[in-house]
């Protein structure tokens, strides 16, 4: 009966904490807002078919370069294509460069960042110097590197972006790991006879992951960001399918005639960058155990 009570507590502490956790979210109205957009964003990416008015790749050389209109609401471009449809599938373009590389940096740093952090010793040290050297070398600049080194294209530039965030999710998960495996929880259940792998997935590992939670959800941000980057210079989606970043692209040549092809894909890219860098303060007060519910 104690085994019983001892492997149902921190479920049910757990889950109070998860609880305390949303109801802190859920009092940062400025955080629920911009998850509120960011949903819609999303809706918009997943139904992008259905919403779009035309085609986001079909040139129309009778309607090249209009300004927004009954017809085109954004306008279109130098090849006649609907702005408005082209920032809609755009939209799945920097939602999925923003996220698809973030969770293949998790999945590979948090493995690497635990054993590093709990078991230590000569791999420790090994990743570590093989860390500090990559975080030596700024994000964008080691994105555009490893994008350039694969060549073009929408997949080689999340890959890009995902092995270039590798470092920082690594530094922050050996931190975590290192800092609960000296926690007096640890202790006790290194006393009580768990095995170090049982220690290390039952106790170490979910204490790890809300930090990590954090700072994936900025990351994401950054990863669009550097997305539209490599788009802009011509390393990312290939044309012409559309992202944020070529639309700015195609458009600098046209900002002094019709700034309004720039606008739009700019105004994008900053209501959801922004929303992010919300949503993820919000939750990283949260998660904070200083903050009183």
């Amino acid at each position: 009966m104690t085994d019983a009570v001892l492997n149902s507590a921190p479920v049910r502490s757990g889950s109070r904490i998860r609880s305390r956790a949303v109801r802190r979210f859920l009092k940062h109205r400025p955080a629920v807002v911009a998850l509120c957009i960011l949903v819609v964003f999303g809706l918009v990416a997943i139904f992008a078919p259905l919403i779009a008015p035309y085609d986001p790749i079909k040139s129309d050389f009778l309607a090249i370069r209009q300004p927004p209109s009954a017809l085109h609401w954004m306008g279109t471009d130098e090849l006649g294509r609907d702005l408005l449809s082209r920032l809609i599938y755009g939209t799945r373009t920097s939602l999925m460069a923003g996220v698809v590389p973030v969770a293949l940096a998790l999945a590979i740093s948090i493995p690497l960042g635990l054993l590093s952090g709990y078991v230590g010793g000569f791999l420790d040290s090994v990743l570590m110097r093989f860390t500090d050297a990559l975080l030596a070398i700024p994000f964008l600049v080691l994105a555009i590197a490893l994008t350039a080194l694969l060549g073009p294209g929408l997949f080689n530039a999340m890959l890009a972006i995902g092995i270039a965030a590798i470092p920082i999710f690594l530094r922050l998960a050996r931190g975590s790991a290192l800092a609960v495996s000296k926690e007096d929880y640890i202790e006790a259940a290194r006393a009580g006879g768990n095995s170090p792998l049982r220690i290390a997935f039952k106790h170490v590992l979910p204490n790890m992951i809300p930090p990590l939670f954090v700072q994936a959800t900025l990351t994401v941000a950054t990863a669009i960001i550097v997305e539209a980057s490599l788009s802009f210079l011509g390393l990312g989606q290939r044309p012409p399918a559309p992202s944020w970043g070529s639309m700015l692209n195609e458009a600098q040549r046209f900002l002094p005639t019709l700034p309004t092809m720039a606008l739009w894909p700019g105004l994008a890219i900053f209501i959801v960058v922004m929303s992010i860098n919300i949503v993820g303060d919000g939750i990283r007060d949260a998660m904070d155990p200083r903050h009183k519910s």
